[in-house]
């Protein structure tokens, strides 16, 4: 049995089925993990998406930011943007199963026996392991409950930027989410800055990638993450150094999908089909 966990999909469907191809993926003994955004701008998210919910157990999947972009769009929160391809799941028939899915996919994913963490997008530097897997269930809670209609409406916005225990409400889910599905940049301090995405090294001083904010408290733990298609074209070429794992390798931008087997950390890649000038 292998593990694999594999970069932002965003409806690459074709380069996914090529990645399983050469990993030579066996559905019945082999797991793989997800770091979200399996949907949208891509050509194929409806095919991504009920393919990665038939793995059943035989997928871990966290939710990513464009997943909860597809939940405010059907609740009427928000409205699709120019370059969505999220028509065809809101369109096809089991749309609400789909969607009930998603809403029950967890934050985070923390393996023991593998010892890797995942999230969409990294952690905050002033959390523990400990206090992330305790708030981003607190949010869990309210995504999947009763709440969630209520909750939805008040999702978007860049602040609060600094966490204190003293957050409550919609505002302290807020952080939660921001910061497990965001997540690039902070500053000195710790505060989240959820504007600036270009690579490390192109961005103003004082911002600074999230995973190598001195005392990161979880520096010890290793880390896999997407979200930053550019984090690999920064300054910053060796990721062990701080015990993360960047696997989003830009497919959606003409760039390459990316696996990596847990148990010995070798990767895979496949090159895209996308058209650079997406």
């Amino acid at each position: 049995m292998s593990t694999y966990a594999i970069g932002d999909l965003q409806g690459c469907f074709s380069e996914l089925n090529e990645l399983l191809d050469i990993i030579n993926f066996n559905e019945t003994t082999d797991q793989l993990w997800f770091v979200g955004d399996i949907i949208n701008r891509g050509p194929e998210s409806l095919a991504c998406l009920r393919f990665v919910k038939s793995l059943g157990n035989n997928a871990r999947t966290v939710l990513g930011n464009h997943e909860l972009h597809l939940l405010a769009v059907a609740n009427n929160v928000c409205n699709l943007h120019r370059k969505d391809t999220l028509d065809e799941i809101l369109n096809s028939d089991d749309a609400e199963e789909l969607l009930n899915w998603i809403r029950n996919l967890p934050l985070l994913v923390n393996d023991n026996e593998l010892n890797f963490v995942m999230s969409h997008a990294g952690l905050p530097p002033q959390w523990t392991l400990k206090e992330t897997q305790k708030f981003a269930q607190e949010t869990e809670v309210l995504l999947r409950g009763d709440g969630f209609n209520d909750f939805i409406k008040y999702l978007y916005g860049d602040e609060p930027d600094e966490w204190t225990e003293s957050l409550k409400g919609y505002d302290r889910h807020r952080f939660i989410i921001n910061a497990l599905t965001r997540i690039r940049y902070c500053y000195a301090d710790g505060r989240l800055n959820l504007t600036a995405k270009n690579a490390p090294g192109k961005e103003e001083n004082h911002l600074i990638p999230w995973y190598s904010l001195p005392n990161r408290q979880t520096n010890k733990n290793k880390i896999i993450f997407g979200h930053w298609s550019t984090v690999h074209l920064g300054n910053v070429k060796d990721f062990k150094q701080f015990n993360v794992y960047p696997l989003d390798t830009g497919c959606l931008w003409g760039g390459y999908m990316t696996a990596m087997r847990l148990e010995d950390e070798k990767r895979f890649s496949v090159t895209s089909r996308q058209f650079k000038s997406k």
